[in-house]
Parts: structure tokens; C-alpha cells; sequence
């Protein structure tokens, strides 16, 4: 057998335009080329060399030899009763991931995935329950935003408005690949990195390395907790970042970028419903400038966290108002089909190849 038919293909999405064009150089083709081909990946988002109809024949068997389209799949659709839809993402390797959209009268979000499982141990979280088995590659996380945008015109006559990294994974411990992702995104598809938002969990160093680069879209804190034991009651990684040092970051956040950061905060029964756990909310959002979503909880299967009642929720809000902080409630969507936040856990599909 030839050397040549030995050499493994690399995924070509892997290259910068660059490297594509010191690709064709080497082929003694016009390096033009690379951006022609970068336009097909990025902008139209193909699956395949085939589809690269401004190429000759012999450039797209030419590119056939040498690399492949590591392109995700949708192995499986659900459409709930209010309109959200959750995809089943197959990834080249058998792995799989979950990524929503969210309809509503005037908006279409894609919530997507960076991680296979998780890194942290968040108790109220299904994709917790899983354990990390790698990180999402730009390119795979771009695939999600690209089968979504599809399925909101096809469904509702309109592209994506908003993106957030709320799916599965924690995407500052992906981090580099987060930010090549967004960076496709808004370069390929012309999304605005004000309308993306990047939500995690807490790592303090990523969050002030994130600052430095200023990126330009929004970021998102699940906090859940202002009271130290409780936090690292229900998410035991943050015994490792205390409150302060999180504070410390995000006010770093602020004083780099100018850009208000969202606060997620869920209610449960006889875990942080206490008038000291409004207190000391309402006392660490006063620090930075910010607005809390107080967000649905949904039920995954946990007895020791269930939804408090909504009197709770009311008090929570008149306090935050009382103290001139900006706060929202966010209903859930697509609970009927485990779409709902912290519901991901790939109940469609396999983890891995069966």
C-alpha cells in the first residue's frame, strides 16, 4: 500500500486560513483557495468537500485526500409542547451531547454544550451526574449553533437572535476552545457577541483571564448562593473559590470590560429559602454591578432539592427591587422533554458507541 494511503486525514476545520493557504501553495494552487474553502466551513457551514460547488472536482478530491469534515449529526429531535426543541448531537467519535432551542414571540436562543458530561459535581445538576469525557472542539460546538439556526427558520421563519453557553460542560474549564467558538461564530455567521452569553459556574482565574482578553459577549454566573456553607454544600467544587475571591473576579470582570454581569440564582425548599439567604444575596450583588435571573427549578430525580414555593420567589424579588437590583424570573421551557435548565444528561442517546 502506498505511504500516502497510510497518512491519517486531519480534520480541516483544525486549520487556520493560513495554514489552508500554505496548504495550496505546496499543491501548486492558487492560495485564493483557502478562502474560498474557509467560506464553505465557516460561513455556509458544509458537511462535506462535495458540497464546495465553486471548487473544481479535482480540488475537492485534492482536499478529500488529505482532510476530512469532522461534522456532528443530529441523532435525534424533540419538540416540546411550547415550542423548545432539544437535539441529540452525535460527535465523530460515537460521544454525544444535548443542545436546545428556545422559541419565544420574538427571539430564538441556542443553548449549547462544551463539554461531554462535566468537570464539576454541581448536586442539583443532571449533566453532574455524568462524569467529563473530553471537551467540545470549536468546530463541534459551532455545529450546534449552525443545525439550531436551521431549525429556528425552518420552524419559526428566523435565524438565532441569542446564543448561551448553558448546555452541557463548564466552559471555562474549555476554555481556549469556547472563545475560538464564539470567534467562528461571530466572524462565519454574523453573530453579535453582545447577543452570546457564557455562563459558568465559577472558576475566579479563568474568569479574570477571560476578562484580559476582553471578549465582548456577555457572562453569566451560577451562583445559587450567597451564604459560603451553602454553596459548597450544593456545588462542592466552590470550597476551592471562596465567595470573596469570586467577587474579586467578577469585579475584575467589570472594571475590564464594563459589562454588567448576570447573576443565576435558583430557589429550593429548605436550602437556601431563608430570610438569610435573601440577605445575603441581596448584600453580595450590591458589590458589582449586575442583575440577578432567578430561574425555575427543575426536578431531576434528587429528593433533596425541590422547587421553592412561589411565595419565596415573590420575596426574593421585592427584596432585590427594594435594594435597586435588576431582577428577573425565567419560566422554564421544554420541561416535557427534559430540555429545561440543569435537565441535560443525554437520555436519547448513549454517552458512547453502544
Amino acid at each position: 500500500m502506498a505511504s500516502e494511503d497510510l497518512r491519517e486525514k486531519r480534520d480541516i476545520r483544525a486549520l487556520g486560513k493560513e495554514e489552508l493557504r500554505e496548504f495550496f501553495k505546496s499543491k501548486n494552487q492558487a492560495s485564493f483557495r483557502a478562502d474560498q474553502v474557509y467560506s464553505w466551513l465557516w460561513e455556509k457551514g458544509v458537511p462535506d468537500f462535495e458540497s464546495m460547488t465553486n471548487l473544481s472536482k479535482e480540488t475537492r478530491q485534492l482536499l478529500s485526500e488529505y482532510f476530512v469534515i469532522n461534522n456532528v449529526s443530529v441523532d435525534r429531535s424533540q419538540k416540546s409542547a411550547d415550542g423548545t426543541i432539544k437535539n441529540a448531537i452525535r460527535l465523530h467519535d460515537g460521544l454525544a451531547v444535548e443542545s436546545v432551542l428556545i422559541p419565544t414571540a420574538t427571539r430564538s436562543t441556542a443553548c449549547v454544550s462544551s463539554q461531554v458530561g462535566c468537570s464539576l459535581d454541581c448536586q442539583f445538576c443532571a449533566t453532574a451526574k455524568l462524569k467529563r469525557m473530553r471537551n467540545l472542539e470549536p468546530d463541534e460546538i459551532y455545529d450546534q449553533v449552525v443545525a439550531l439556526d436551521r431549525e429556528s427558520k425552518k420552524y419559526y421563519n428566523r435565524g438565532l437572535s441569542n446564543i448561551v453557553f448553558m448546555g452541557m460542560g463548564e466552559p471555562l474549564m474549555n476554555y481556549n476552545n469556547v472563545v475560538k467558538a464564539v470567534d467562528k461564530i461571530c466572524n462565519g455567521l454574523g453573530m453579535s457577541p453582545k447577543r452570546i452569553t457564557v455562563s459558568t459556574s465559577g472558576i475566579p482565574k479563568m474568569i479574570r483571564k477571560l476578562a484580559d482578553e476582553n471578549p465582548r459577549f456577555q457572562l453569566a454566573l451560577s451562583l445559587h448562593s450567597a451564604r459560603e456553607e451553602v454553596r459548597n454544600q450544593i456545588m462542592p467544587f466552590s470550597n476551592r473559590f471562596p465567595l470573596d475571591e469570586l467577587m474579586d473576579s467578577l469585579q475584575y470582570w467589570y472594571e475590564k470590560t464594563k459589562s454588567r454581569i448576570t447573576l443565576e440564582y435558583l430557589i429550593w425548599k429548605d436550602v437556601n429559602d431563608t430570610p438569610e439567604d435573601i440577605k445575603a444575596l441581596v448584600s453580595y450583588a450590591k458589590k458589582v454591578p449586575c442583575k440577578v435571573n432567578i430561574i425555575e427549578y427543575n426536578p431531576i430525580g434528587d429528593d433533596q432539592f425541590q422547587a421553592a414555593p412561589s411565595e419565596m420567589i415573590t420575596a426574593y424579588e421585592k427584596a432585590l427591587t427594594a435594594a435597586r437590583i435588576t431582577v428577573t424570573v425565567r419560566r422554564s421551557r421544554g420541561k416535557d422533554i427534559d430540555a429545561a435548565c440543569g435537565q441535560l444528561a443525554n437520555k436519547l442517546v448513549p454517552l458512547t458507541k453502544e
